[in-house]
């Protein structure tokens, strides 16, 4: 059977840390969609939502780079969004559709452990990121007089430099603890990646630490930038009050709206499914979880598109230069 260890010589190796020894296998086993019927459609559905996430957010990063109007402390914010989505949907989608559909369901210690860091590390600059937003969107209207003196190109350098830093230290701290772990049983992730909470689980000595961060890391990633969108949010409302005139409320909240669909496409989705995760059949957790990574990336440019007039004029700047082009050829 896959979820026993057949030895300790087959399967792994043993290190010996302060006279305890650490069991390490030499691959573990991604379980994934297993039992859902006719489920190659829906790899085929990932792919198509991938590419498309990979060209909108092409797109979106093209025009930011090469349009001078563009460069502002915003849209640096906006296109390390972009950047992220594409990173993320890379290192997630093509790893399913090579593990699942192409049955490579065997990973190697070390590349899982790779994989889970890289993966945890998009993961958090994604909620990091829309704070960010929101912190732009919050000195634009609270402080609309002195916006242009607090929110710098080096300062929001400086801010998308810190949130990067946070998720790669907290992420190695993940990482780390699971070095200590010792899998002397199962090695089958009941996962589609070599996701944290089914992976410490397996293990067999001590997994208290790691369950423990299990716990503060939702709490870092997730709920702690959450919190401050939301009170962002509410600073933004009481600053919005002030304002006489109902249309110059409707103009200042308008501004606003991309990032709040955005804060919703990515929290909801996740918010939902812990919240009756342990309801959930395990298929069903699997797929609202994948579904949570890689709908928002996919619908991230979109919104921008349709919501941001920046994008919109930028967008027609360059059809009108391709029309340019085409008159110019004939």
């Amino acid at each position: 059977m896959l979820s026993d260890c057949p030895s300790l010589t087959s399967l792994g190796y043993q290190t010996m840390e302060s006279n305890m020894t650490i069991v390490r296998p030499e691959y573990f086993i991604i379980s994934g969609f297993s039992g859902i019927p006719h489920v190659n459609y829906y790899y085929l559905f990932l792919l198509v939502l991938y590419i498309v996430s990979v060209v909108e957010n092409g797109v979106v990063m093209a025009l930011i780079c090469f349009d001078q109007s563009l460069k502002t402390p915003k849209y640096i914010a906006v296109f390390n969004l972009a950047f992220v989505d594409v990173v993320g949907s890379s290192a997630l989608v093509p790893k399913v559709i090579d593990t699942f559909w192409f049955d490579h369901k065997y990973i190697s210690y070390s590349n899982c452990l790779t994989y889970l860091f890289f993966y945890y590390v998009i993961l958090t600059m994604q909620s990091l990121n829309l704070a960010l937003l929101s912190f732009d969107r919050l000195i634009a209207i609270t402080f609309p007089l002195r916006y242009q003196i607090i929110v710098i190109l080096k300062t929001m350098f400086s801010l998308v430099a810190v949130c990067w830093i946070i998720a790669i230290l907290v992420n190695l701290i993940v990482v780390g603890l699971l070095t200590r772990l010792s899998y002397c049983r199962s090695v089958v992730i009941n996962s589609y990646f070599c996701d944290h909470g089914p992976l410490y689980r397996l293990a067999c000595n001590d997994n208290r630490p790691n369950h423990i961060i299990s716990i503060v890391l939702p709490v870092l990633i997730i709920w702690a930038p959450l919190l401050f969108i939301l009170i962002s949010y509410m600073c933004i409302g009481a600053a919005l009050a002030k304002i006489a005139g109902v249309q110059d409320r409707m103009k200042a909240f308008k501004t606003c709206s991309a990032h709040i669909m955005l804060v919703i496409i990515y929290y909801l989705p996740i918010l939902v499914t812990f919240s009756v995760a342990a309801k959930m059949p395990r298929n069903a957790r699997i797929i609202s979880l994948s579904l949570a990574a890689v709908i928002p990336p996919a619908l991230n440019p979109l919104i921008y598109v349709l919501q941001t007039q920046e994008i919109k004029l930028s967008l027609k700047k360059v059809f009108k230069r391709m029309r340019q082009s085409k008159i110019l050829l004939k």
